[in-house]
């Protein structure tokens, strides 16, 4: 990830027409948002263009990005937020293998020795991820972007276009929705990383 002075010169040499300065922006930036679509759609095709969506408007229109506001990132992922949005609004969109998403660079911790563990593991964040996707969206929003993207309340409410104490709010009873759908040891990592 580039340091944010170097991100601050792209930003300020795309904003004068440098168009190597567009290219080196959207490599730093791609992958991250297309996980972050990828987390909130779950579909491969439709993750794909709504980061590709969320990219291109901002580069587009990096004439509208004010650093005074939010940090860049910020900035992007609100754009690739309200695509997902967008993208659900559209169309039902189908379910997924937890396989599929493991193999976009989300590895589970290793398992430990056996087979038996490995397989325990996967079906619980099977369960997990299922969890998660039958959530209304704007409690699935929260929880992906607090643990999974890692983002603090204050950048959260800042992408989801809402105060903080609602993005906390969402998150808390988010939670409480996996936990009463799902036996106590499966959210111990969500309890670990809060």
């Amino acid at each position: 990830m580039a340091n944010s002075d170097n991100l601050n010169a792209w930003i300020e040499r795309w904003q004068n027409g440098d168009e190597r300065a567009a290219e080196l922006i959207y490599n730093q930036f791609r992958d991250q948002t297309y996980r972050l679509a990828y987390g909130l759609l779950g579909h491969r095709e439709d993750a794909e263009e709504a980061a590709q969506d969320a990219l291109t408007y901002a580069l587009v229109n990096i004439q509208k990005y004010d650093k005074g506001k939010s940090g860049f990132s910020t900035w992007l992922h609100t754009i690739t937020v309200s695509r997902c949005r967008d993208k659900r609004r559209r169309k039902l969109l189908p379910g997924f293998s937890l396989t599929a998403w493991l193999q976009k660079g989300q590895d589970l911790p290793d398992a430990g020795p056996g087979p038996e563990m490995a397989t325990a593991v996967i079906e619980t964040h099977t369960q997990l991820w299922q969890a998660i996707h039958n959530l209304k969206p704007h409690y699935r929003e929260a929880i992906i972007l607090r643990y999974w993207a890692g983002y603090t309340y204050r950048e959260m409410a800042e992408i989801l276009g809402c105060p903080v104490p609602t993005a906390q709010s969402r998150v808390r009873l988010a939670y409480n929705l996996l936990k009463a759908g799902l036996v106590e040891p499966e959210l111990t990592f969500l309890e670990e990383r809060a």
